[in-house]
């Protein structure tokens, strides 16, 4: 369980406990990817020091234009590698929204923002097809070596949608194999971003990053559930 005031962290930034989640009380049915799923990895890419020995989290944060005072969300926090350095980056006057679907992973999470004393930090599970982020709060929102996991990417990303302030972006950081082995092709990964109502704005090749990186921005109009064609695997532009 969460400490007390990890829980009182958790709710508190945000008021993520009591806004309203991007469509979750619509009843919908969105089309089931059409490729494999990665299963769930570990929470722990590799060690924190190896990925600060390449700088991955800072060139990642200078990619994405990450400021003080800004709101971001680390999807699939996991451990909070990339939660802890946003929180330095974006500072006091900042906010950073971990979110993750595994319970014990975000209440070590929660004990390590205690811990530390990372005080513009909150905490929230989500669900596999439904991120349950505040609508217009966010910045950036950060999905880092976990898309391929995602069990129900378009309504993820549909639901996903709304919580992006004006001019809010997604960050995605990846690797170019296939999705039963804990990567995506970036063309495939555009394609279904493109379904669910988004546009690309941005893509590197980032050997640093062990991958690539991929940024997004929401288009004009969210599509209707109905009208999302799942992008095939073996043709990524077809969708």
């Amino acid at each position: 369980m969460i400490r007390p005031g990890a829980a009182i962290l958790s709710c508190a930034l945000l008021a993520a406990c009591n806004a309203p989640d991007a469509g979750s009380t619509e009843s919908m049915d969105f089309p089931p990817p059409d490729r494999p799923v990665s299963g769930l990895g570990s929470n722990q890419f590799s060690t924190e020091d190896q990925r600060d020995s390449r700088g991955e989290a800072q060139t990642v944060m200078d990619f994405a234009d990450i400021r003080p005072g800004m709101t971001v969300a680390d999807i699939g926090a996991g451990n909070g590698y990339y939660t802890v350095r946003l929180s330095e980056r974006v500072g006091p006057e900042g906010r950073v929204l971990a979110q993750d679907i595994d319970r014990d992973a975000l209440d070590r999470l929660a004990r390590r923002v205690e811990r530390e004393r990372l005080e513009n930090i909150s905490i929230r599970e989500g669900s596999p097809g439904d991120p349950k982020l505040p609508t217009e709060s966010f910045d950036r929102v950060f999905m880092v070596h976990m898309y391929h996991e995602i069990a129900q990417p378009y309504e993820f990303l549909w639901r996903l949608w709304p919580s992006l302030e004006e001019g809010g972006q997604v960050i995605v950081v990846d690797i170019d194999r296939p999705t039963d082995q804990h990567g995506i092709d970036p063309l495939l990964l555009s394609c279904e971003f493109k379904q669910a109502g988004y546009e690309l704005v941005a893509f590197r090749d980032a050997p640093q990053l062990s991958g690539y990186y991929a940024q997004f921005k929401a288009g004009a109009n969210r599509p209707a559930p109905q009208d999302i064609k799942p992008c095939r695997s073996d043709n990524p532009q077809a969708g």
